[in-house]
């Protein structure tokens, strides 16, 4: 019984991130988006809902392997990587879509890839699965990186 409300927990909490950023983005996705130039390799926005669906499952899955292994001695480090950069993937939403500024979304993509890359490694280090079903979430947000680089790029000059 206790697994199941563990693994509740981690989808209410990665889930709870994901409606945050969802939050800044709708109404900016709506308006100032659709204004702004666009890389072409740009996804179409329904493929955004769709992966981050999926992203923030296997992040709960991953993140309840690690719990279901918390005696070992780095998942507290894990968890707290987690933490971060449950955050930063936040933070990342309001700075891009809240505030509409692609150059402060891109600064702080860097150390959000980073914590990323962290609790992968982390993770796997106590749950081998846990640290390969972020794996998707990594390519994510480095290709996310590259398109906030020229989503910049492309819009700098803009207000």
């Amino acid at each position: 019984m206790i697994d199941l409300v563990a693994l509740a927990g981690f989808f209410v909490l990665c889930f709870g991130v994901a409606a945050i950023g969802s939050s800044v983005s709708t109404d900016a996705i709506q308006g100032w988006y659709r204004e702004i130039r666009r890389p072409p390799f740009t996804p179409p926005n329904v493929v955004f809902p769709l992966a981050w669906t999926l992203l923030f499952t296997l992040m709960a899955v991953a993140a309840f392997l690690v719990w279901r292994e918390r005696a070992h001695p780095l998942a507290g480090w894990a968890f707290l990587a987690f933490g971060a950069q449950l955050v930063l993937n936040a933070l990342w939403s309001w700075l891009f879509f809240g505030r509409r500024s692609p150059g402060a979304a891109l600064v702080e993509i860097v150390p959000f890839l980073g914590t990323i890359l962290l609790t992968t490694a982390l993770f796997h280090r106590v749950s081998p699965l846990a640290g390969w079903l972020l794996v998707p979430y990594v390519a994510w947000v480095s290709f996310a990186t590259v398109l906030n680089f020229e989503f910049w790029r492309l819009n700098r000059s803009r207000g």
